[in-house]
């Protein structure tokens, strides 16, 4: 399914001009404060060609401010990554120092998975 009719429920054309789509807005989720959140900070090397990349998941809240949070963890550690589904992902193995910049942050945040 492409982009841009990822919310329409099954229809394809219609007549109608009265005819309201039926969209699946659920992406609208109020952001938790950082000492609510409940973090969790892994090393991950499944599906990467055997790279290390630094998993940051749990995060409850919109895209938005997901993509900021991420911004400034991958600002601070001096490489790049990803966010999307609730986690961030931070090329390399950064977990202590990511551990530590959420921390500061005021975030809830454990290591885990070994």
């Amino acid at each position: 399914m492409s982009k841009k009719n990822k919310g329409l429920q099954g229809v394809v054309y219609s007549t109608d001009p009265d005819f309201g789509y039926i969209s699946d807005d659920s992406e609208t989720l109020e952001t938790l404060e950082p000492r609510l959140q409940d973090l969790r900070v892994q090393l991950d090397r499944k599906q990467r060609g055997g790279k290390a990349v630094t998993l940051v998941s749990g995060f409850v809240g919109n895209q938005v401010d997901l993509e900021l949070l991420a911004k400034k963890l991958k600002q601070k550690c001096g490489v790049g990554g990803s966010a999307k589904e609730g986690q961030i992902i931070v090329q390399g193995d950064f977990r202590e120092k990511v551990l530590t910049l959420l921390l500061a942050e005021g975030y809830k945040v454990k290591k885990s998975g070994g």
